[in-house]
Parts: structure tokens; sequence; C-alpha cells
């Protein structure tokens, strides 16, 4: 499959369609052109195809031509639009799925047997180009389908592999991962009001804080609690605060939480 010639089709056409098309046409993995997005909204449609210049339809069956599909539909709609393109949607056409709880095995029995099915759990920072994807392969996909949606999902931000066992907790981790960050944001910022900041600035600094952190851990490889103990002197502020959140058992319940969140991507799997 030549990946610039290639015919991509997008079956839904919601916020993180239109990040991977996006971040597509700004890497030139294929021509605008080449790319068709599909939706039951005609006017969402037509900003997307004077934003990028892709082609647009509201009728599923333009799949018929496509090399790639991408599933981008809500979940719960699956079933319906897998049983609408399975007559029309050629063998030789790779399938990748970012919807969460459907298994490449659903997807396939639903297309009517062997097909070639990726999944992919990507998040919402793929947004602005900084998402993190990751990859699992059915069990008809091969090493050239995989790197075909490393590619894709490539243009919005980081790609692992994993197996597809492994889909529920990166859901829980990385999937639902930026709620959590969200959350301390939202705490971080309401001791800011609290304490007198402007909120303006507050909000400045909380981000920058934030980012600041992660780049910090990445850049020097350390691990987490090397990091955070370079921070916290004895008898400084910083350890008032850890001792605060351990008293509270804050670390116990973010391990609680993703294991929760794990427990309800298997639950809605196998609904």
């Amino acid at each position: 499959m030549s990946v610039m010639e290639s015919k991509v089709v997008f079956v839904g056409a919601g916020n993180m369609a239109e990040a991977i098309v996006s971040g597509m046409v700004a890497a030139q993995f294929c021509a605008a052109e080449k790319i068709i997005m599909t939706d039951v909204r005609p006017e969402r449609l037509a900003d997307l195809e004077a934003e990028y210049g892709v082609s647009t339809s509201t009728d599923n069956s333009v799949v018929k031509n496509a090399e790639i599909i991408v599933l981008a539909v809500k979940p719960q709609m699956m079933m319906d639009v897998l049983k609408g393109i399975a007559p029309v949607l050629r063998k030789e056409t790779l399938i990748i799925s970012i919807a969460a709880g459907i298994s490449s095995a659903k997807i396939e029995a639903a297309l009517g047997g062997k097909r070639r099915v990726v999944r992919v759990m990507p998040n919402t920072p793929a947004l602005v180009g900084q998402g993190a994807s990751a990859i699992a392969a059915g069990t008809n996909a091969d090493e050239a389908d995989i790197e075909v949606a490393e590619t894709i999902l490539g243009c919005v931000g980081l790609t692992v592999r994993v197996n597809e066992t492994e889909i529920d907790a990166v859901t829980a981790l990385s999937g639902s991962g930026p709620a959590y960050v969200f959350y301390l944001l939202e705490g971080m910022l309401a001791a800011a009001e609290k304490m007198g900041l402007d909120r303006e600035t507050a909000r400045k600094l909380a981000l920058k804080t934030v980012e600041g952190a992660a780049r910090l851990m990445e850049d020097s490889g350390e691990e987490a609690n090397v990091l955070r103990a370079k921070v916290t002197s004895k008898g400084g502020t910083t350890e008032a605060a850890i001792r605060s959140l351990d008293q509270s058992g804050v670390k116990e319940a973010v391990i609680q939480a993703l294991l929760a969140a794990q427990r309800r991507s298997v639950e809605l799997s196998n609904g």
C-alpha cells in the first residue's frame, strides 16, 4: 500500500477524527483529496471540507473504494455502522478503530469474518498534536498494518504498541488520564483562589508547572519518586504538602481510581 496514494475514509467526523485528519494533512500523510470523512451532519461536513480540503459524504457506502477506513463513531453506534458497511467493504481494506470498548474480534465478526483490524486507544491531547495512542493488532493484522496505524496516529503525537489484552489498562492510564490531570488542576486552582492569587496568574503558573514537571521527568529519565524527593526538602513547604497528601491517602486513591477505570473498560468491552 502506498501511503501517499492511500484513500482513507473516516467513518464519523467528531473531534478526534478531525484532530487526526488535521495532523495527517499537516504531515502530508496523503493528499487532502484522498481523505473522505462521513457523518450524519451535513453542516459539520461542510465545515471540515472548507477547513482541510477533504472530501465528505453523508453516505457510508463510500468505504467501498477505501484502502484504509478509520472507525471513529461512538461505541454505541458501532454495530449499526458495521452492519451498514459490511456488504460494500472490500476484503483487502485495512480497518483502524479508535472506538473504546469494541474488540477487534467483534469488528471482524460484524464485518463477516477474516478482516485486518487494528485497534487504537488515543487520548484528547491529540487535539493539540500531543496525543498518546496505544496501538494493538487484531488477529489478522500484520506488521505493515501496524506501521500504517503508527504513521497515521503519529501525526498527532506519541504511539506505543500493546497487546489487545492490555487495552483496558491503557484506557485507564492514558485514555482517561487527561481527566486526572485536569482534576488535579481543579484542586490546585481552587487552592490558589483561597490563597488570594489572581486567577489568570494562577492558571499560567499551574499549567506551566504540570507541563514542566512532565518534561523534566521525560528528559531526565528519572523516576517520579526520585524527582519528588529532590523537590521535598526536610522541614520545608513541599514536605508539609506531601505529608498532607499521604495522610489523606491520595496515592492509594489514585491507584484505586485507575483500577476502577480498568474494570469499567472491561465491563463495557464485555457488554
